[in-house]
């Protein structure tokens, strides 16, 4: 019985553990199958998840605006130029940085040389194929073109050549090409300045600031130009310059100098004829500095304008050389307002004899015109410094052995008409003080000068009367010099005119420069006077009949652009807000 007993629960024990080992084995497999199904369902989670948000984004970019200004926009915001900008006073562009491509080739990349050549000349017709030969047979990385264009980049792309890469650069370049050349300056490849603003202020425009603002104005700029340009053929003169410039603050306006060239090509120039006539040309003027003596007299209260000069002689000797007047219908008695009229050498030596050489000295330095100036560009010319005496002192007087800048001219002429305070000439915008001017001149040199300057214009003594336009109040002064070469003088002249306007409230001054300019034959004068009389050809070679002219058909084209056409609108311009 019990081993009966115990067989049976053997048996039943046996029969136990055979069935929890096999209820095991299945619910383990279940276990499994419920895990795979819960990955599964992750997974398909997860790329429901991330196709939803491909969907969400693909379908949010549609409806954004990707029209041609955006994507523009967005390059743009992604360029970041080496150098700033430099613009006129108006924002117009005058220099910019712009992104660039230097296309060069890998020879080896390159499979039909032959194909690619004649690919070459069909985009490039004037193209040295033989230098394009040469290189491809060294199997040398080389460039093919520097600084091109996005437009001729896809030209070239178009070839479909893998040997035909592109490197983005930067370059700077010039909208106005010729007509700030000597001004603005230009870069090197590398982004330097080597010139003009562009090297003075190489550190301001190198630091990613604001733009660089100049006192220039673009449409001024051009019309003066234009003006030279078509009297330089006119006078076939070998170059000219012209200065307008504001006599309160020192702005200059516009500032040319012919010939002049395009600077986006970055040529070296060694030609002399380029000079920048405007600040770097050192000459001497002539006339143009019977002013300054009749103006020292003044501010030191040795003459008044009517004081007399009588008996005065048509020819005088200092050291054995002579001194004469250019025209001997000037009067013996004058007064000194009637010297400067009448632009007399005799009497505006006795004015300076009067004044004597320290004080004479002194107040040609007071105003400018003696040393070199400082300037936001550094080509600026050094006056030839001379021993003064008695001699020197007479020369002086009416312009003769003496140099200096037509920058320095215009300045000294803004000093003596602007009430006697001192200024600085200026490229670059600034904050100007008011409170900051100094007076070096009495007042009363500008209410007494500026009438004599106004009559040289207006009545026929006067030296100046193709600048009479109605309406501008013109005064100046004339200035005929002969060129000097190695201290021996010869028949080439400069002929000066330097006006100022309006003279009842003087703003501006306009300083005109032709160098070595010649009669014409042709060219027809309009007398100003009312009478519509005319003048065919040039009889002198003065400045009374090339620079002022040119002076006057300038001031009737920038006229209505200063806002000045009419004296009673002047009267209420506002200067503080004016050009």
């Amino acid at each position: 019985m019990s081993k009966k007993k115990n067989k049976k629960m053997n048996q039943k024990s046996f029969y136990f553990e055979d069935y929890n080992y096999y209820s095991k084995g299945r619910s383990n497999n279940k276990s499994r199958a419920n895990i795979s199904e819960d990955r599964i369902y992750l997974l398909f989670f997860v790329f429901f998840c991330l196709i939803s948000i491909f969907a969400i984004k693909i379908f949010a970019t549609s409806l954004q605006d990707t029209n041609f200004k955006n994507t523009q926009n967005y390059y743009s915001s992604v360029f970041k130029p080496l150098r700033s900008d430099i613009t006129d006073r108006n924002g117009e562009i005058l220099a910019k940085n712009v992104r660039v491509y230097h296309a060069a080739i890998k020879p080896n990349l390159i499979n039909n040389k032959k194909n690619f050549i004649l690919k070459l000349q069909l985009l490039y017709p004037k193209i040295d194929i033989k230098i394009i030969k040469k290189n491809l047979e060294k199997n040398k990385y080389f460039y093919l073109k520097k600084n091109i264009t996005e437009k001729e980049r896809a030209k070239l792309w178009s070839l479909g050549e893998k040997g035909l890469l592109f490197e983005t650069t930067q370059t700077r370049i010039y909208p106005h090409k010729n007509l700030f050349s000597h001004v603005i300056g230009q870069t090197d490849m590398d982004n330097k300045g080597i010139s003009g603003i562009e090297k003075s202020f190489n550190r301001e425009l190198w630091s990613h600031n604001k733009p660089i603002i100049m006192t220039l104005d673009a449409n001024l700029q051009f019309l003066i130009r234009e003006e030279l340009i078509k009297f330089q053929k006119i006078f076939s003169s070998a170059g000219s310059a012209a200065i307008l410039m504001d006599i309160h603050n020192g702005e200059i306006l516009s500032m040319i100098s012919l010939p002049d060239f395009d600077i986006n090509k970055r040529e070296t120039i060694d030609d002399a004829n380029y000079i920048n006539r405007a600040t770097k040309g050192v000459y001497e003027l002539g006339s143009v500095f019977k002013t300054f003596t009749l103006a020292g007299a003044l501010n030191e209260g040795i003459v008044e304008t009517n004081t007399e000069f009588k008996n005065l002689p048509k020819n005088i000797t200092c050291a054995g050389r002579p001194i004469g007047e250019y025209d001997d219908k000037i009067p013996s008695d004058l007064t000194a307002e009637q010297i400067l009229i009448r632009s007399g050498n005799i009497g505006s030596v006795r004015i300076a004899q009067k004044i004597g050489t320290e004080k004479m000295r002194n107040f040609l330095q007071n105003i400018g015109v003696l040393s070199k100036i400082e300037f936001d560009i550094e080509e600026v010319g050094e006056p030839v410094p001379f021993r003064w005496g008695k001699c020197k002192l007479a020369t002086t007087s009416f312009g003769h052995g003496i140099t200096t800048t037509l920058l320095q001219l215009a300045k000294g002429y803004s000093i003596i008409s602007n009430g006697g305070f001192d200024i600085k000439p200026m490229l670059i915008k600034r904050e100007i003080k008011e409170n900051k001017k100094y007076r070096i001149l009495n007042k009363e040199v500008s209410e007494k000068i500026n009438p004599i300057l106004r009559k040289i214009v207006s009545t026929k003594e006067g030296t100046a009367n193709f600048a009479n336009i109605n309406g501008y109040e013109v005064g100046g002064k004339t200035g005929t010099a002969q060129k000097s070469f190695n201290g021996i003088y010869s028949k080439n002249k400069i002929n000066t005119f330097v006006a100022v306007f309006p003279t009842s409230k003087p703003k501006y001054v306009l300083s005109v420069l032709l160098d070595d300019p010649q009669l014409s034959k042709d060219y027809i004068y309009h007398y100003k006077d009312g009478s519509g009389w005319k003048y065919k050809g040039t009889p002198y070679n003065t400045a009374g009949w090339t620079s002022v002219e040119v002076a006057g058909k300038i001031i009737e084209k920038i006229g209505p652009i200063l806002a000045i056409n009419r004296i009673d609108f002047y009267d209420n311009y506002v200067v503080k807000k004016s050009y």
